[in-house]
């Protein structure tokens, strides 16, 4: 699908859409919090992922541990307000599907009942392949996560990218057959060398998401704070389309001296009797 394509749609894409684009034109993904947000990257994005990366950027948290269904929801039926066209994913958090299939599935269906969202997203560990199949087989799509995995940020020691050892590359590969094995419809796969995001995108017959992985996967995805600059600090596969940042802090500077030197509001920006 190219860009002038995804302005034309009309119709939200569906979990088999995304699925057929495998081998295809890369899936467009970015992360997304807020409808207005959501408006603007409505037109040019095929999925916008309701992260639980939202604990950092939002509410500036340490990591995604701390993140709550209530949080997602909050998000995700913001997003949903702004998004017509998007396949809108929302994240899992830590804590609402390791304990079984049974709580998965009770917290997938409020998720996506108190949203309207189209799919949710788990980090595919060991224990979840059985997870992704029990959704699937009850009529909720769900997109897997291997690689670096967030929520596993405690027992790894911090975010550190997988699969340099041959052992590490292998269980990443498992975690990804078994997921799409289970029904996923599609993978992220975060921070891992490019040769072996290559060979997971080669193994698995449906779309790998890169995130720090390469460009032979069959889409990519951003923090869209990230992309856009807003942050001191970005990973290495971060580039930057825009320069935020500096932008909001040269306005609000701007806005300061105006205020305090009395020129706003001028009388243009104000309200007289009649």
């Amino acid at each position: 699908m190219s860009s002038q394509t995804a302005h034309s749609r009309t119709k939200r894409l569906t979990a088999p859409e995304i699925r057929a684009r495998k081998g295809k034109i890369p899936l467009v993904v970015l992360t997304a919090y807020t409808t207005p947000m959501a408006r603007i990257m409505d037109p040019h994005c095929d999925i916008l992922l309701v992260g639980d990366s939202l604990g950092m950027v939002i509410h500036g948290l340490p990591n995604t541990i701390g993140v709550t269904m209530d949080m997602m929801i909050l998000h995700g039926q913001a997003v949903m307000r702004g998004a017509d066209t998007a396949f809108v994913v929302v994240d899992m958090p830590f804590g609402s599907y390791e304990a079984g299939v049974e709580q998965a599935f009770a917290n997938a269906v409020r998720l996506l009942k108190d949203t309207g969202a189209q799919a949710v997203k788990v980090e595919s560990g060991p224990t979840v392949a059985a997870t992704i199949r029990y959704l699937t087989e009850r009529g909720i799509p769900v997109m897997g996560h291997v690689g670096l995995r967030p929520q596993a940020v405690n027992v790894d020691g911090g975010f550190k990218a997988k699969g340099r050892t041959e052992a590490e590359r292998l269980k990443v590969i498992k975690e990804a057959q078994d997921s799409e094995a289970a029904g996923a419809f599609s993978i992220v796969v975060e921070g891992v060398a490019a040769d072996l995001a290559a060979e997971i995108t080669k193994l698995v017959s449906i779309p790998t998401i890169g995130i720090g992985a390469s460009a032979d996967c069959d889409g990519q995805v951003l923090v869209t704070d990230d992309m856009l600059g807003l942050f001191d600090w970005t990973p290495k596969f971060v580039r930057h389309y825009a320069d935020l940042r500096t932008e909001i802090g040269a306005a609000v500077e701007a806005y300061a001296k105006d205020v305090r030197d009395r020129s706003f509001p001028a009388p243009e920006e104000t309200y007289f009797a009649k």
